[in-house]
């Protein structure tokens, strides 16, 4: 299926408001069908909105946000305080925000500097599934960050596997590593059966929570590359001895779009629709939040949720 987990190719203009004035984003469509939603599993017990502006003693929101994602949270980032959530605890496929939990495993190994080969089977990877990729060539040298540049800006699937193969090594161990890496982060409601969100060998074999995912993101966060990285719009990589010339545009367009937008990662797939963990800042407030499954098909829609999340958070 072309584009499972690329968001797609920009169509139409479509204006979203962000209780403010409308900000356009691009929209795009796929024709596939979707399945049936991941059955919910059981949830936490709620937990009390909390605003920013409720923080700082001005009046709080008297509304929770306008958001179309079947799953969805926000907190503050920098506490960890809920502020607002729906479905916190429901498992739901995430498509290629799992590339967050893949780029966390290689942070925390480092050797960032380290430079890899990029094995014919990654091209052929990406080619054979139909994925989102980097457009990297066989043969090609890249340290270890311009790989994670790849996976995080155009969601390369190809890098992911270049990545996995690397500290796994081999495929398997790395997801291994993954699933490792969330029971010591306590994540009992996630698991991943691929390096990079793809739907193998199902839909529903990778899964997560908003709550989750969360953690999962203000840890990744936490690295200063990894931040560096999902801030950018976009990345040029000139040609050099060992390489091709490359130029990786960020998927994730709530940068650029909403003011103080830092991260994070887009994901889709045709279980998952399209979603997108983000942060953003304002002054000194910070919040972080996801949305899953906000639309089928018209990828705009998950921005438009983020953007009226944070608006709302804000104050």
């Amino acid at each position: 299926m072309p584009g499972r987990l690329a968001l797609g190719t920009a169509a139409a203009g479509v204006l979203i408001a962000a209780a403010g004035p409308a900000w356009p984003l691009a929209a795009s469509a796929s024709a596939a069908a979707r399945r049936p939603a991941a059955a919910p599993s059981a949830r936490r017990p709620p937990t009390a909105a909390l605003s920013l502006a409720r923080r700082a003693g001005a009046a709080p929101a008297v509304h929770a946000p306008a958001v179309q994602a079947k799953g969805a949270a926000l907190e503050n980032a920098a506490t960890g305080a809920l502020l607002w959530s729906r479905g916190l605890d429901t498992k739901r496929p995430i498509g290629s925000i799992t590339k967050v939990m893949t780029a966390l495993v290689v942070l925390r190994a480092g050797r960032l500097g380290q430079v890899l080969t990029v094995p014919a089977a990654a091209v052929s990877y990406a080619q054979r599934w139909d994925a989102s990729s980097a457009g990297l060539h066989a043969g090609d040298r890249l340290t270890v960050q311009q790989l994670l540049e790849a996976m995080l800006l155009p969601s390369g699937c190809d890098a992911a596997y270049v990545l996995a193969s690397a500290y796994g090594p081999g495929l398997a161990p790395f997801v291994a590593k993954m699933n490792a890496l969330a029971a010591q982060m306590h994540l009992g409601r996630t698991h991943f059966s691929s390096f990079d969100g793809l739907p193998l060998p199902t839909e529903y074999s990778t899964y997560s929570t908003p709550g989750d995912l969360l953690a999962i993101g203000r840890a990744a966060m936490t690295y200063p590359v990894f931040r560096a990285i999902v801030s950018q719009r976009r990345y040029a990589l000139g040609a050099g001895p060992e390489h091709h010339a490359y130029l990786w545009h960020n998927t994730n367009l709530l940068l650029g779009a909403y003011p103080g937008t830092i991260g994070i990662k887009t994901g889709s797939t045709l279980a998952a629709g399209y979603c997108l963990l983000f942060e953003a800042r304002r002054g000194p407030a910070a919040l972080i939040g996801v949305v899953l499954d906000s639309s089928p098909s018209v990828r705009a829609v998950s921005f438009g949720d983020a953007g009226n999340m944070l608006t709302w958070g804000f104050g």
